[in-house]
């Protein structure tokens, strides 16, 4: 490996120099490059053309850096934000926290730890002591409820399509 590098290392010191600025960030890969190939070990030896596996990594480090370096640019200061129009539905979760605290206990631990924690209704079942039946009917049961608890209390409108189009909000819960 060592005889592959003395031989090859001024070439892909050019090669970096050329790809890269400043001559310190080519100098840093050089060294990552020779870094790379002293961890090949015993594999380097079995490499059939060491020159042509040495440009390669070469060419894959710059690709990389030029990525690292792209995405890392500062915007321009004059750039506008885009602006973000929350869906309706997406606000709606206002009204979630005080519709929630109006179900049942039973209702609000379903969708508390189904809905909102993402445990899986098979662990539920587990955690209750139910069957897995029995626990996907008390998530539907209870998500049916939200549902119909939010639309009324929250004053729900759907579109033609059964999208959320508007809704009044409620002040949370004191």
């Amino acid at each position: 490996m060592l005889d592959a590098w003395t031989t090859h290392e001024a070439e892909l010191w050019a090669y970096l120099r050329h790809h890269v600025r400043p001559p310190a960030d080519a100098e840093d890969l050089l060294h990552d490059l020779f870094v790379k190939a002293l961890r090949q070990g015993e594999r380097f030896c079995a490499v059939r053309d060491p020159r042509a596996w040495l440009f390669e990594v070469a060419r894959n480090v710059v690709v990389d850096r030029a990525r690292r370096v792209r995405n890392g640019e500062p915007l321009p200061e004059d750039l506008a934000a885009p602006e973000f129009e929350v869906a309706v539905v997406d606000q709606l979760s206002a009204c979630l926290p005080r519709v929630l605290a109006e179900l049942s206990e039973e209702d609000r631990e379903a969708i508390s730890l189904c809905d909102i924690g993402g445990i899986t209704q098979a662990r539920f079942a587990q955690l209750k002591g139910l069957s897995l039946a029995g626990a996907k009917s008390r998530v539907q049961r209870a998500r049916k409820r939200l549902r119909e608890r939010l639309l009324r209390a929250c004053q729900v409108r759907l579109d033609e399509r059964g999208q959320v189009c508007c809704f009044v909000p409620r002040p949370p819960l004191e």
